[in-house]
């Protein structure tokens, strides 16, 4: 279990050493000979010369900020930074893959907007303020131990996330409640539970985003909770007259905030505007979900204006906070690398196919499996084989395509068989095909870290796809393919009765997650109407048609 499962097919796709360390030499001389009349200059006129200078040399400030940015890589330039969404201020050595995931990726087809960049930066900044360790911290945990809800004098508010269900549902509600965070102006704290723990880097500079062993107030939480903003409005601690105004000191210590989806539907009071006038008065805030809620947040009109501003493209929401805010650590990094660089750095392309089996429908592995060749066979997505010959095509002669195929799946039986296909038989196009599988450990164990470095390893692995097929109502899958920026080729849920889908495949609108448990808009300016009809950038999603996706 856990094992590497990988056959080479014809010949090794590894890339010849000399083409994958490209030398960093000629960025060096140039370097050299533009400041060579600089430390001339310097040597005979001192430092005020060389300033001066440099002021007006804009080609040595350009090839001086490159490199000083590491934008040059083993595998040839990348933007280390993401286009400004990463601080350059962590130590690379803390965080191996923080600023060599890009070197892997496709470019990314949505910029971080300016303003975006500026919300990140000024967040950073508040976490360093406010953060465990603080003065800020302490005074804001004293107030918190005191049973009230202080007055907001500190200028210090949390939101402490709590994981729930697997890890594709964990990356995406984490992904929710930071942009949940930057809208409110709230410290994001998350509870690193000992199957997460070093799971992922620490994403913001000088500080750390992990809730202190000490925080009392981290199980027991459901629906049913005393202190949850439900059952507080509905026995009358809370109300929603009293948002605009009354003595904040007088609220509860803090409130539950429960996102987790019911028979595919969220609570009723938790994306209502006077809901989260009342919300916002509290200081501290416990938050649970599995879902990605932060489609809800753009269908409040509060919060529409810096949402436009953050993200020209809706698309985009969950591709550039992931990059952001999602880093493996070390240990998942290293399955990483070393699967990617023995099996996978020579290919031409690389197609992830990620198998998941919806719990309420359980199909067999000969109905999937015809699902995804059927899929791969009317998109062009694998090549034909030509049965019953050892023999190759007339193209045998040209220079070959390498695609790789990376199977990500709890079972082993899909990579199985697709080995033994292209195994066996050569292509119709003379394509050299070959088909690996990192692990397959059969069951999900979200308690377990080591399963849980294996899961995020190959989330990263298949977000380096060029193409991608993933399983429908998967957030594991819809994870990979938002980190890769890509519309994947979506496999359908099969009908109950015949237990198979008529469309085998569809490409979804957008690279974005779908929320499959749609909020309630019922609030008191009106009903609950559907915003699928009505709000451009929402779309029903694919794979769930009572959930909702943003697109562009």
């Amino acid at each position: 279990m856990g094992s590497v499962r990988a056959i080479q097919v014809e010949r090794d796709l590894s890339p010849e050493p000399g083409k994958r360390r490209p030398s960093g030499l000629g960025t060096v001389t140039a370097v050299f000979l533009l400041a060579s009349p600089l430390l001339l200059l310097s040597f005979l006129f001192g430092d005020r010369a060389l300033a001066s200078i440099a002021a007006d040399y804009p080609v040595w400030q350009r090839l001086t900020a490159a490199q000083s940015s590491g934008n040059a890589s083993g595998s040839g330039a990348h933007d280390r930074l993401l286009g400004g969404l990463l601080s350059p201020d962590i130590d690379a050595a803390a965080c191996l893959s923080r600023y060599s995931a890009s070197r892997r990726w496709n470019p990314s087809p949505f910029p971080a907007s300016p303003y975006l960049i500026q919300k990140l930066r000024q967040y950073e900044a508040n976490h360093r303020r406010c953060g465990p360790g603080t003065a800020s911290y302490r005074a804001a945990m004293a107030q918190l131990m005191s049973g009230r809800n202080g007055d907001g004098a500190a200028g210090c508010k949390y939101v402490v996330w709590l994981p729930l269900q697997g890890l594709g549902n964990r990356m995406l509600s984490v992904v929710s409640t930071f942009l949940y965070a930057l809208l409110t102006g709230r410290v994001l704290l998350v509870h690193e539970t000992p199957e997460m723990e070093a799971l992922f880097c620490e994403p913001f500079p000088g500080t750390s985003w992990v809730l202190p062993p000490d925080f009392p107030y981290t199980d027991g939480f459901s629906s049913y909770t005393q202190e949850s903003y439900v059952n507080m409005l509905q026995n009358g601690i809370v109300r929603h007259d009293d948002d605009a105004g009354g003595d904040a000191g007088a609220l509860p210590a803090y409130v539950y905030f429960h996102l987790e989806q019911i028979s595919l539907r969220l609570q009723n009071h938790t994306f209502c505007e006077e809901d989260h006038r009342v919300l916002d008065r509290f200081n501290w805030m416990v938050l649970r979900s599995d879902s990605y809620f932060a489609v809800a947040l753009f269908l409040m009109p509060a919060y529409g204006g810096e949402l436009g501003r953050m993200f020209p493209a809706k698309g985009s929401v969950f591709h550039l906070l992931g990059r952001y805010l999602l880093h493996p650590g070390n240990g998942a990094w290293g399955i990483v690398e070393r699967f990617y660089d023995g099996y996978l750095a020579g290919a031409d392309e690389l197609l992830g196919i990620q198998v998941r089996i919806a719990p309420f429908i359980p199909m067999t592995f000969e109905a999937m499996y015809e699902q995804i060749t059927r899929c791969a066979r009317e998109h062009e997505l694998l090549p034909q084989v030509m049965t019953g010959t050892t023999g190759e095509p007339s193209s045998a002669k040209v220079k070959k395509k390498k695609k790789a195929v990376l199977v990500v799946s709890l079972k082993p039986e899909y990579y199985e068989r697709l080995h033994s296909v292209y195994y066996t038989n050569a292509t119709a196009t003379g394509e050299v095909v070959a088909v690996f599988q990192p692990s397959h450990d059969q069951d999900q164990h979200t308690e377990a870290l080591a399963h849980n470095e294996r899961a995020l390893a190959e989330i990263f692995l298949l977000s380096y796809s060029h193409r991608m097929v993933t399983s429908g109502f998967s957030t594991f899958g819809y994870v990979a393919h938002a980190l890769a920026g890509i519309r994947p080729w979506l496999l359908m849920l099969p009908d109950r009765n015949t237990m198979r889908a008529e469309v085998a495949c569809v490409r979804p609108a957008s690279v974005e997650p779908c929320l499959h448990s749609a909020p309630s808009l019922v609030c008191r300016a009106g009903q609950d109407l559907d915003p699928a009809a009505h709000v451009p950038f929402l779309r029903r999603c694919e794979d769930v048609d009572v959930g909702f996706k943003l697109v562009d």
